[in-house]
């Protein structure tokens, strides 16, 4: 077992540090990867539950430190121990900042609307609860209950079918907008798995992560946010999602008036179905 191998990876909150066999340090965060050679780091201190990694300076600058909180304390002190254990020798004054590597991570257009989306459901569901409390507590006493538990699943169905919906549907319209006024290019697969590049219009290279293992995919963007790349389907594909997506929407919508109509009924006490 080599040395490098021996030395804990460090998880700590949104960040993850490791010692890789190439004599660097790997920090990886959500939106970027920093690789930090061995030669442009002054000292790795550990305190309690955090690590910082001081790189080295040229004489009266500040040095530049990275930290990763929330990591277990032991690991933290062994991974100090053998990473300053394996610190070269420093032989002239460097700018350990101008060596490191970073490379950024683009979210995607999908990515950013499942989030949205996630939040409106969070909405969506919240309004739901507050439909089954205003039943139980308005309808009349013998069956304002019954109304209230039956408004939960109901709601909960359709919310279900409501999210396959419009994950479906809604980026086949922003694909079809991209096809005829956006960038087309050419993703190529990067040097990890699951992990996809592409030049934008203004030279820059980005990153995004997409669970293909082909070595490459067809992505677009709007040349106004050319970092919100949306990988595009192919015919078949897309045929399926804009079917059955728009079976599950009409689903959801319908099922949407289900609870409604019940907290109605209830509250104004006719017969339940």
């Amino acid at each position: 077992m080599s040395i490098m191998s021996s030395i804990p990876v460090l998880r700590g909150r949104d960040a993850t540090v490791r010692c890789s066999e190439q004599e660097e340090l790997v920090l990886e965060r959500p939106a970027e990867k920093l690789t930090i050679p061995l030669r442009a780091v002054a000292r790795v201190h550990a305190e309690a539950r955090t690590v910082t990694v001081e790189l080295r300076a040229l004489a009266g600058a500040v040095p530049t430190a990275h930290r990763v909180e929330d990591v277990s304390a032991a690991a933290a002190a062994a991974f100090a121990d053998a990473v300053n254990a394996l610190l070269p020798q420093p032989v002239e004054d460097i700018d350990g900042g101008a060596v490191v590597g970073v490379r950024t991570f683009t979210e995607t257009w999908l990515q950013t609307f499942r989030h949205g989306l996630r939040r409106v459901m969070l909405g969506y569901l919240g309004a739901l609860l507050a439909l089954a409390v205003t039943t139980a507590i308005a309808g009349p006493e013998r069956t304002a209950v019954a109304g209230a538990v039956f408004i939960v699943p109901l709601g909960l169905l359709a919310a279900a079918f409501l999210w396959i919906g419009v994950v479906c549907v809604v980026p086949w319209f922003r694909q079809l907008r991209l096809r005829r006024h956006g960038v087309t290019v050419d993703a190529v697969q990067a040097d990890e798995p699951g992990t996809y590049r592409y030049t934008d219009g203004t030279g820059v290279t980005r990153l995004f992560s997409h669970p293909a293992t082909t070595p490459s995919v067809p992505a677009a963007y709007d040349a106004r946010n050319a970092a919100k790349v949306l990988v595009l389907q192919d015919p078949s594909t897309r045929l399926i999602d804009i079917t059955l997506g728009s079976c599950f929407l009409l689903a959801g919508l319908a099922t949407t008036a289900a609870p409604i109509g019940l907290a109605v009924m209830t509250i104004l006490d006719k017969q339940l179905p």
